[in-house]
């Protein structure tokens, strides 16, 4: 039997999951990763893989990759990693954001501090980065997401990214180019290779010869073009289902992403929204509209213990709102609903129960959770109809009640058991897509 695999690097860990032809989970692995270390990335690919049975690995057809959205470094021709990789959460320094908007049109998404673009010029100021010494010794430079450079480890080609992880580079979803102010920006940097693109799941390749040795693969598994975790998180919330217009999926992992299916794009840098192109054989071209919150379960971790979050959540009524009212961030700024750099963590009063406190924090994410879906309706995406929820948070049963009354009572919105919370899933489904070489 073929088996088809998708692995999740996603903002709390690594996970890999191998399908059947009918969809069915048949093996699962994961580990955790520091996201700041490419060579951690390396060693979390090989474990979560190795990890899967003999017997599964020697039957995968394809392989999907996902990655957290604008993680992001520079390599040199060989694959190299030459920059320490900017991660999804960073924010650009003001002078940066100063150039992107010199650069980009006006209120265009690529202007938030945390944007691909930025980033990709943050990190040509880097020491580490001579770009004189490039253009003399005729060597290239190639900006890479977490899951391009990942996926270039399997199937050896540099270069190479899909649509959901360059709309934050400034890519034109509609049109599928690079805009003119985007090429003509990089014609200036002429060491600079900026990716070809190509639909998630399209087929890049086979695996390279050495890696299928190296992990009992065949020789023929392809490698498919990736995708971003909350994209991958999406997929895997609706499972097996079809899609429709109105389908919601909030992620929670370490930080909180709304996605809303939409007949139509809607892009606000203002609040950090926006719209990442989702083609369905059977609906067409639709959108995924949404927006990243830097809320979610960082923070929860940054008070609680695993065994202390389930503990202490076991004792909050979920039925009795808390009247405490947070914003609760590791750090300053936020991007959506708030798209504010500068925008400090509120979580003060402090209760001297922890299960008071506990209960704040849920209550806090849940209606910001509310207000970031209120905003989405009201700048033109489509109606929510169902809604999902995938990530690490949906196992919390007590958050899931308070989201549910909030949503309820707020939005009149009911929430549904998703069949699949993890992400990976999600990768899996794509590298299940039989699509042709490119």
């Amino acid at each position: 039997m073929n088996y088809f695999l998708g692995i999740d690097f996603g903002t709390s860990g690594v996970r890999a999951i191998a399908i059947d032809r009918h969809l069915e989970i048949r093996a699962l692995s994961r580990c955790d990763y520091n996201i700041r270390d490419c060579e951690t990335w390396k060693l979390a690919l090989d474990e979560v893989i190795i990890s899967l049975p003999s017997q599964i690995r020697q039957n995968i057809k394809k392989i999907v990759i996902d990655g957290t959205s604008s993680t992001v470094l520079m390599s040199d021709r060989f694959g190299e990693v030459i920059t320490p990789p900017l991660i999804y959460s960073d924010s650009c320094k003001p002078e940066i954001l100063e150039r992107v908007k010199k650069i980009a049109p006006l209120d265009h998404f690529v202007g938030s501090s945390t944007s691909s673009f930025a980033k990709l010029i943050s990190l040509l100021d880097r020491e580490e980065v001579n770009l004189a010494q490039l253009i003399s010794s005729s060597n290239s430079l190639y900006f890479l997401h977490q899951a391009d450079w990942l996926s270039y480890l399997l199937h050896g080609r540099l270069g190479i990214s899909d649509f959901h992880n360059v709309l934050k580079l400034g890519y034109d979803m509609t049109n599928l180019i690079y805009p003119d102010w985007l090429k003509n920006w990089a014609k200036k940097n002429p060491a600079l290779v900026l990716p070809e693109i190509f639909a998630p799941s399209t087929n890049l390749g086979r695996i390279q010869q050495e890696m299928a040795a190296k992990f009992e693969l065949p020789v023929d598994c392809a490698i498919g073009a990736g995708t971003t975790d909350s994209n991958a998180a999406f997929l895997a919330a609706v499972g097996k289902a079809k899609p429709e217009i109105g389908t919601a999926v909030t992620s929670l992992g370490s930080s909180m992403v709304l996605k809303v299916l939409s007949d139509r794009p809607v892009n606000n840098a203002h609040y950090g929204i926006y719209s990442h192109r989702f083609e369905h054989p059977d609906l067409g071209c639709l959108w995924l509209v949404g927006g990243a919150s830097n809320v979610g379960g960082a923070v929860l971790k940054q008070f609680f213990t695993d065994e202390q979050l389930q503990a202490f959540s076991d004792r909050i009524n979920p039925n009795i709102p808390s009247p405490l009212d947070y914003y609760p961030l590791t750090k300053s700024g936020d991007r959506f609903p708030i798209n504010d750099p500068h925008l400090a963590p509120r979580l003060e009063p402090r209760p001297d129960d922890p299960v008071e406190f506990l209960h704040g924090l849920l209550e806090s994410m849940a209606r910001i959770e509310a207000q970031g879906y209120t905003l989405l309706a009201q700048l033109g995406a489509s109606p929510v109809h169902h809604l999902y929820t995938a990530g690490g948070g949906a196992k919390n049963l007590v958050w899931t009640k308070i989201r549910d009354r909030l949503l309820n009572q707020q939005l009149q919105i009911s929430m549904q058991q998703a069949p699949q919370t993890e992400a990976a899933y999600g990768a899996a489904l794509l590298a299940s897509v039989n699509n042709p070489n490119p």
